[in-house]
């Protein structure tokens, strides 16, 4: 509980909420529009049907530290075409794979292959098995002005235990673990659910929250963060079934390498459409490019139950497929959409794109010590122009990332 001593901070950081943007034309952050290529859908057959055995993880391990998925090669057109092939599973239980082909794919002049952060990259320290690194830097969004409200409101919990973000009008991009531990589909992810966050019901004696509108979201962006005094909104989640389920072959177990979880990721296509504003896709620039190197997401840490969890951090270290950080997260944050805002000159305004997918904590073995990142696996040309083939159900809707 905050003090009254809070409040005229929080009058501060109001007066800063409502100060135009510092950045000038020419400095500004902006997304640069790329031509990607196409994976396209090729034959489809019918696979046995899963077991269903498993309860689902909310953490991951691998063996793998950014310096050996950095020294891993590179994989092939064939390689590739076999880790993004895919396994759709239908809330029937029927399971398919499909194969894909690869058109205009060239990774010497793709951008996110490009991450310019191995001479740079701060190595990570050696600590504790923890998630909250140092001060806890997480902040529970409540109110139904600020939960509703774009983009707090893409924010979705799997009824696996996992987080998701809603990327059209009836799809949610997830991690792949949230669904199939490697080996095969978990308890649940045939009946899998979707729950959305909406008002149970209002107290009309709750002190009011202040309404900031978008400049809240902006300027927490930007790392002003202010006070609201608690508000008694009751909060309840209304889901919605999974119709289908869509993994790449790259994270199930036997096809993939020890580093598969550079395709931690899928896609949940719901049976009805959820009728809220989403967030678009986009390629992942390199961290350098992003605002203050910043990364943001928001998800449901199983440690604040019923709380939606925002928190921003510095981008780390990062891989061609990988993204590092220190961003604090629990277990239940993992399959959140990992997000920057930038400006977007074609349309003249700020635009949110999902560049990545919590994957959740890793911590690797060495000599004894123990290693610690926050993973978030990156979309790469090749994952947008998948997820976007998912969404959207053809290729020419989906060249520009």
């Amino acid at each position: 509980m905050r003090s009254r001593a809070a409040l005229p901070r929080f009058s501060s950081i109001l007066f800063l909420l409502f100060l135009p943007p510092v950045f000038s034309f020419s400095s500004r952050p902006q997304w640069v529009p790329q031509r990607v290529p196409v994976v396209l859908a090729q034959q489809t057959e019918a696979r046995s049907a899963p077991h269903f055995l498993s309860p689902a993880r909310l953490d991951v391990s691998s063996p793998c530290d950014p310096e050996c998925h950095k020294k891993a090669p590179r994989p092939s057109y064939w390689d590739l075409r076999r880790l993004l092939a895919y396994e759709t599973l239908n809330s029937d239980g029927q399971l398919t794979e499909t194969a894909v082909a690869i058109y205009g794919y060239d990774p010497n002049t793709s951008p996110a292959y490009s991450s310019g952060s191995s001479g740079n990259a701060q190595r990570s320290h050696v600590r504790r098995k923890r998630q909250i690194f140092g001060h806890d830097g997480r902040f529970s969004i409540s109110g139904q002005n600020h939960l509703l409200k774009y983009p707090f409101s893409v924010a979705v919990k799997l009824s696996t235990g996992c987080s998701g973000t809603l990327v059209g009008d009836r799809h949610v991009l997830t991690a792949a673990h949230c669904v199939h531990d490697g080996k095969n589909y978990v308890k649940g992810a045939q009946k899998l659910r979707v729950g959305f966050l909406k008002t149970k019901h209002r107290d009309t004696q709750a002190v009011h929250s202040f309404d900031l509108s978008s400049n809240f979201t902006n300027h927490v962006e930007g790392g002003h963060v202010p006070y609201a005094p608690p508000t008694n909104d009751k909060m309840k989640f209304q889901w919605i079934r999974a119709k289908r389920t869509h993994v790449p072959k790259g994270w199930i177990k036997g096809n993939a390498n020890d580093i598969g979880m550079d395709y931690d990721y899928a896609l949940l296509e719901l049976k009805k459409p959820h009728k809220r504003r989403h967030m678009k896709l986009g390629v992942s620039p390199p961290a350098l490019r992003l605002p203050g190197r910043r990364v943001h997401f928001s998800g449901f840490d199983n440690d604040r139950s019923g709380k939606l969890v925002y928190r921003f951090c510095r981008a780390g270290e990062e891989t061609s497929d990988l993204l590092y950080q220190h961003c604090d997260a629990q277990p239940g944050a993992s399959g959140s959409g990992v997000y920057a805002r930038m400006w977007d000159g074609r349309r003249r305004r700020w635009e949110r794109k999902v560049i990545g997918v919590f994957s959740g904590h890793q911590w690797v073995e060495r000599q004894g010590a123990s290693q610690e990142f926050n993973v978030a696996v990156r979309i790469t040309p090749l994952k947008y122009a998948q997820i976007c083939y998912w969404i959207k159900g053809n290729f020419v809707d989906c060249r520009e990332g």
